[in-house]
Protein backbone atom coordinates (compact mmCIF):
# COMPACT_ATOMS: atom_id res chain seq x y z
CA UNK A 1 0.00 0.00 0.00
CA UNK A 2 1.86 2.80 -0.95
CA UNK A 3 0.90 6.80 1.35
CA UNK A 4 -1.85 7.96 -1.45
CA UNK A 5 -3.58 4.66 -0.71
CA UNK A 6 -3.10 5.12 3.05
CA UNK A 7 -4.24 8.17 3.07
CA UNK A 8 -7.35 6.97 1.10
CA UNK A 9 -7.74 4.56 3.59
CA UNK A 10 -7.58 6.70 6.47
CA UNK A 11 -9.84 9.15 5.54
CA UNK A 12 -12.46 6.28 4.15
CA UNK A 13 -12.09 4.99 8.21
CA UNK A 14 -12.85 8.46 9.38
CA UNK A 15 -15.60 8.86 7.48
CA UNK A 16 -17.11 5.62 8.35
CA UNK A 17 -16.29 5.89 11.97
CA UNK A 18 -19.18 7.49 14.47
CA UNK A 19 -18.21 10.30 16.33
CA UNK A 20 -16.42 10.85 19.63
CA UNK A 21 -18.83 11.65 22.59
CA UNK A 22 -16.25 11.77 25.15
CA UNK A 23 -17.22 14.51 27.07
CA UNK A 24 -21.32 12.95 27.15
CA UNK A 25 -20.04 9.90 28.18
CA UNK A 26 -17.97 11.01 30.89
CA UNK A 27 -21.02 13.21 32.35
CA UNK A 28 -23.42 10.09 32.37
CA UNK A 29 -20.60 8.09 33.92
CA UNK A 30 -20.43 10.95 36.65
CA UNK A 31 -24.58 10.95 36.95
CA UNK A 32 -25.03 7.27 37.37
CA UNK A 33 -21.80 6.59 39.41
CA UNK A 34 -22.82 9.54 42.13
CA UNK A 35 -26.35 8.26 41.55
CA UNK A 36 -25.18 4.60 42.57
CA UNK A 37 -22.98 6.36 45.27
CA UNK A 38 -25.46 9.02 46.49
CA UNK A 39 -28.53 6.17 47.20
CA UNK A 40 -25.41 4.07 49.14
CA UNK A 41 -25.31 7.79 51.09
CA UNK A 42 -28.88 7.72 51.54
CA UNK A 43 -29.23 3.87 52.96
CA UNK A 44 -26.38 4.62 55.22
CA UNK A 45 -27.60 7.53 56.40
CA UNK A 46 -31.17 5.62 57.41
CA UNK A 47 -29.43 3.26 58.94
CA UNK A 48 -27.32 5.14 61.08
CA UNK A 49 -30.53 7.37 62.50
CA UNK A 50 -32.11 4.02 63.30
CA UNK A 51 -29.52 3.47 65.84
CA UNK A 52 -26.59 1.21 64.02
CA UNK A 53 -23.01 1.45 64.53
CA UNK A 54 -21.16 3.13 61.59
CA UNK A 55 -19.42 -0.08 61.32
CA UNK A 56 -22.96 -2.37 61.17
CA UNK A 57 -24.44 0.59 58.49
CA UNK A 58 -21.55 0.25 56.40
CA UNK A 59 -21.98 -3.74 55.73
CA UNK A 60 -25.77 -3.21 55.48
CA UNK A 61 -25.51 -0.43 52.81
CA UNK A 62 -22.97 -2.95 50.90
CA UNK A 63 -24.80 -5.66 51.58
CA UNK A 64 -28.19 -3.98 50.47
CA UNK A 65 -26.30 -2.32 46.94
CA UNK A 66 -25.17 -5.90 46.00
CA UNK A 67 -28.40 -7.62 46.23
CA UNK A 68 -30.12 -5.27 44.41
CA UNK A 69 -26.96 -5.44 41.69
CA UNK A 70 -27.46 -8.46 41.44
CA UNK A 71 -31.61 -8.57 40.91
CA UNK A 72 -30.78 -5.75 38.35
CA UNK A 73 -28.11 -7.87 36.78
CA UNK A 74 -30.44 -11.20 36.61
CA UNK A 75 -33.01 -8.84 35.36
CA UNK A 76 -30.96 -7.83 32.43
CA UNK A 77 -31.87 -4.40 33.39
CA UNK A 78 -27.92 -3.10 35.26
CA UNK A 79 -26.23 -4.17 31.57
CA UNK A 80 -28.47 -1.67 29.91
CA UNK A 81 -27.48 0.90 32.67
CA UNK A 82 -23.84 -0.10 31.64
CA UNK A 83 -24.40 0.26 27.86
CA UNK A 84 -25.63 4.28 28.98
CA UNK A 85 -23.43 4.97 31.52
CA UNK A 86 -19.74 3.04 30.95
CA UNK A 87 -17.77 3.58 33.94
CA UNK A 88 -20.24 4.95 35.99
CA UNK A 89 -21.81 1.22 36.52
CA UNK A 90 -18.76 -0.16 36.89
CA UNK A 91 -16.60 1.39 39.61
CA UNK A 92 -18.94 0.98 42.35
CA UNK A 93 -19.96 -2.00 44.36
CA UNK A 94 -22.56 -2.60 42.29
CA UNK A 95 -20.38 -3.27 38.91
CA UNK A 96 -18.18 -6.11 40.88
CA UNK A 97 -21.70 -7.43 41.95
CA UNK A 98 -22.38 -7.72 38.06
CA UNK A 99 -19.21 -8.80 37.31
CA UNK A 100 -19.42 -11.74 39.19
CA UNK A 101 -23.23 -12.14 38.71
CA UNK A 102 -23.11 -11.83 35.29
CA UNK A 103 -21.18 -14.79 34.09
CA UNK A 104 -22.86 -16.75 36.57
CA UNK A 105 -26.17 -16.21 35.32
CA UNK A 106 -25.24 -16.76 31.72
CA UNK A 107 -23.62 -20.34 32.68
CA UNK A 108 -26.59 -21.45 34.49
CA UNK A 109 -27.65 -24.21 31.84
CA UNK A 110 -24.17 -25.95 31.93
CA UNK A 111 -24.55 -26.80 36.10
CA UNK A 112 -23.73 -25.50 39.52
CA UNK A 113 -20.01 -26.98 38.78
CA UNK A 114 -18.92 -26.10 35.14
CA UNK A 115 -21.38 -23.56 34.79
CA UNK A 116 -21.67 -21.39 37.52
CA UNK A 117 -18.81 -22.35 39.70
CA UNK A 118 -16.43 -22.60 36.75
CA UNK A 119 -17.35 -18.87 35.20
CA UNK A 120 -18.28 -17.29 37.80
CA UNK A 121 -15.43 -15.05 38.45
CA UNK A 122 -14.26 -15.46 34.46
CA UNK A 123 -14.22 -11.06 34.66
CA UNK A 124 -13.95 -10.83 38.36
CA UNK A 125 -11.63 -13.53 38.87
CA UNK A 126 -8.00 -11.05 37.15
CA UNK A 127 -9.25 -7.96 39.35
CA UNK A 128 -8.80 -10.12 42.41
CA UNK A 129 -5.95 -11.60 41.71
CA UNK A 130 -4.45 -8.57 40.75
CA UNK A 131 -5.69 -6.67 43.37
CA UNK A 132 -3.97 -8.91 45.78
CA UNK A 133 -0.92 -9.46 44.11
CA UNK A 134 -0.69 -5.47 43.90
CA UNK A 135 -1.54 -5.24 47.97
CA UNK A 136 0.76 -7.85 48.69
CA UNK A 137 3.65 -5.68 46.96
CA UNK A 138 2.37 -2.43 48.21
CA UNK A 139 2.73 -3.77 52.03
CA UNK A 140 6.65 -5.27 51.30
CA UNK A 141 7.21 -1.90 49.88
CA UNK A 142 5.86 -0.10 53.04
CA UNK A 143 7.34 -2.90 55.47
CA UNK A 144 10.97 -1.70 54.13
CA UNK A 145 10.19 1.67 53.40
CA UNK A 146 9.10 2.62 57.06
Amino acid sequence: MDATEKKRYGEMVKAASPGSTVGVNCLKAFLVGGSICAVGQVIHNILMAQNFSRDDAGLITAGILIVTAVLLTALGLYNKLGKHAGAGSVVPITGFANAIAAPAIEYKKEGLVLGIGAKMFVIAGPVLVYGAMASVLVGLVYYFVR
